[in-house]
């Protein structure tokens, strides 16, 4: 009888070390992750009023970044590399925003602009993820595996970049 029990002690012991093994596996590998807040903000109605003479983009000649009218703000501007999910709100009260994420090589090098449909050359600019476009008030998410650098996020509907809104983040190693 003593041997059963100590049988079913070794299969108890077995059991629950395999259930902590797996367990820590799960939370290595969830705690790896990194999860950026994103909020795609803008100032309303009027927010769009200078479009066309608006030169907000990265690196753009004269730009004022106290006049953006919109904007991109995130809770960690400075994240390490790996797993990174973003989770984005449109905190706009009138428009669709959404959200590109393109490695930045030199921050004194604009962005490759295409000023006749007013958005960003994505292809050129490398942009390594891209979020749907979001109505007001709603949220997604963009996951992407990203290595050290400087990276660029923007929103890529019309006018939107040139308006201000972007935002740099630091990809630590």
């Amino acid at each position: 009888m003593e041997t059963a029990i100590i049988e079913l002690s070794r299969r108890s012991v077995l059991c629950a070390l395999s259930g902590s093994v797996a367990l820590l596996a799960f939370n290595s590998s969830a705690a790896a992750q990194t999860i950026v807040k994103v909020s795609l903000w803008d100032k309303g109605e009027a927010s769009m009023d200078g479009m066309e003479t608006a030169e907000m983009g990265l690196a753009m000649a004269g730009a004022d970044m106290d006049m953006a009218t919109m904007g991109i703000t995130v809770d960690m501007p400075e994240i390490p590399a790996g797993e990174i999910t973003f989770t984005v709100i449109n905190d706009s009260q009138e428009f669709y925003h959404s959200l590109s994420i393109a490695p930045v090589a030199d921050v004194a090098t604009e962005l490759p602009y295409l000023s006749d449909k007013m958005i960003v050359d994505e292809a050129a600019a490398g942009t390594v993820a891209r979020g749907k476009e979001l109505r007001p008030h709603a949220s997604g998410s963009v996951t992407v595996e990203l290595q050290p650098g400087i990276y660029i996020l923007f929103c890529n509907v019309g006018g939107h970049y040139v308006m201000g809104m972007w935002t740099l983040i630091t990809v630590t190693g």
